[in-house]
């Protein structure tokens, strides 16, 4: 869980670094262009080709087109904000994923955790600070990245139970490039040697980190994998003071802290 949690967070520093060069459609698709033969090539070796059959293939298009919708919010919304906060803010999807299962899919949520999805989203308040309208349009991309999240999470429900966590991984990266080929019609910069490292990395940072963190939750009690996945936190203030020189202010750490601990409250019960 700490090395997806921290891929995670490389993979995103390596989108904020080449978002000086590219759109970020450009970006999601070059990233699961690269990953998807590498995927294929895993999915065969371990499970040949009954690795790419799924009884319900329009889910996995469905969470295809989430996945990318999702980067692009995130992505875009990397291009004013510090890392720290944009990654403060895409932690609400826990929060988000508990109110909408009340409110959609009948789920019992007692006070206790109403309370903890209030407090959460107040901790959304304190990061973002309406009134700064300069942060106001990205802080809304981030936080669109944290609902579409929340529905990505959701809809694993309606995966076969039969298709794999790798089956998952190749029809998610698969479904992405085909719908990212709308890029294609877009003007291109030309490739630096130093883009075409980073978009490899984002392949291999992207794809694994989110591979390890859906093998912890499957080797593990929830309870235990996933407060480990907030220290992605501190580790995103710390690549965004080393690159940029960023730092989170006093209110930036105040709201993080609100939202971690009512996600971790939510964990709980």
């Amino acid at each position: 869980m700490l090395a997806g949690a921290m891929m995670l967070v490389l993979n995103d520093a390596a989108a904020k670094w080449l978002l000086d060069r590219y759109d970020p459609l450009q970006i999601a698709f070059a990233r699961s262009a690269v990953a998807l033969p590498f995927v294929a090539a895993l999915v065969f070796v371990l499970h040949g080709r009954g690795g790419f059959r799924s009884r319900r293939p329009g889910i996995h298009a469905l969470r295809g087109g989430l996945v990318l919708l999702a980067t692009l919010a995130f992505f875009g919304s990397l291009r004013a904000l510090p890392l720290a906060e944009a990654t403060a803010l895409l932690f609400t999807a826990p929060i988000i994923v508990a109110a909408l299962a009340a409110l959609f899919l009948g789920e019992r949520v007692g006070w206790r955790r109403w309370l903890c999805i209030g407090a959460g989203f107040a901790g959304v308040l304190i990061v973002v600070r309406p009134g700064i309208a300069a942060v106001q349009p990205e802080a809304g991309q981030a936080l669109l990245a944290a609902l579409l999240y929340a529905l990505i999470l959701l809809s694993a429900r309606l995966v076969h139970p039969g298709d794999g966590l790798w089956t998952m991984t190749f029809y998610m990266t698969a479904f992405a490039v085909l719908f990212g080929c709308v890029s294609l019609f877009r003007d291109w910069p030309p490739l630096r040697a130093e883009d075409a490292v980073f978009l490899a990395a984002m392949a291999v940072l992207g794809t694994g980190g989110a591979a390890f963190v859906s093998q912890a939750f499957r080797l593990a009690p929830a309870s235990l994998v996933a407060p480990l996945d907030y220290a992605a936190l501190p580790f995103a203030a710390l690549v965004g003071w080393m690159v940029w020189g960023t730092v989170p202010d006093a209110m930036a750490l105040l709201g993080a802290g609100v939202i971690v601990a009512s996600g971790l409250a939510l964990l709980r019960g």
